[in-house]
């Protein structure tokens, strides 16, 4: 793979793991709880955020293998009683890093769309070709990267996001029960990634992604 490819997507998931985890702590701070933001968290600064693994080695194993990338960043922590409402807030906490990176998604669609009529009128011959085919393809990746990240992170198997948002619509009772399941999330995980059965998950998401990019 070229190399200006693999740093390309490099910086795209720096990005969006940064966006993610940001939202998480901004919304905590919002909810009532600044533990996140006196660690720094909120920042959008990628160095606060960094997982050895999560961040950098398994993204560009995922590049590498051409596979969707996502990754994960070191755990936003916050105290729910800190929260005026702690179960309605942890589901937003929780919520608050995929609407980010579906909103960040949404934005490089809208500009690679504002791109695509501002240089349709410019010769094939120019030396702005180049630069704008590398601008597409940033954005191309930007909205692929962010919406795999967000779906990613809504499968609601602990300790992704959407385990979060779903203890939050469950009963106290329910929400009980399935915290039995946190032990072995990882291993869930791998084991969806194993057998290849997130594919039925990404693939529709690419299709989507290279329709609005066509």
């Amino acid at each position: 793979m070229d190399i200006r490819l693999i740093l390309i997507q490099a910086f795209v998931i720096f990005f969006a793991i940064t966006v993610h985890e940001a939202a998480h702590a901004w919304m905590a701070n919002r909810l009532g709880d600044p533990t996140a933001a006196a660690l720094g968290r909120a920042s959008l600064n990628p160095l606060v955020h960094i997982d050895l693994f999560g961040t950098i080695i398994f993204p560009l194993l995922l590049i590498l293998l051409k596979q969707p990338v996502f990754g994960w960043a070191k755990p936003v922590p916050y105290n729910p009683h800190n929260l005026r409402h702690p179960r309605k807030g942890g589901l937003w906490i929780s919520f608050a890093g995929p609407i980010a990176n579906i909103a960040t998604a949404a934005a490089a669609v809208i500009l690679f769309q504002l791109l695509k009529l501002a240089s349709a009128g410019v010769p094939e011959s120019s030396i702005l070709v180049k630069p704008l085919q590398a601008l597409g393809t940033i954005l191309f990746d930007m909205a692929l990267i962010n919406t795999s990240l967000a779906v990613f992170n809504l499968i609601p198997i602990p300790p992704l996001d959407g385990s979060g948002i779903l203890t939050g619509l469950l009963s106290e009772r329910a929400a009980a029960i399935f915290q039995r399941v946190r032990p072995y999330g990882f291993f869930i995980l791998i084991a969806l990634m194993y057998t290849n059965a997130l594919t039925f998950v990404f693939s529709p998401i690419q299709n989507l992604v290279l329709r609005l990019f066509s």
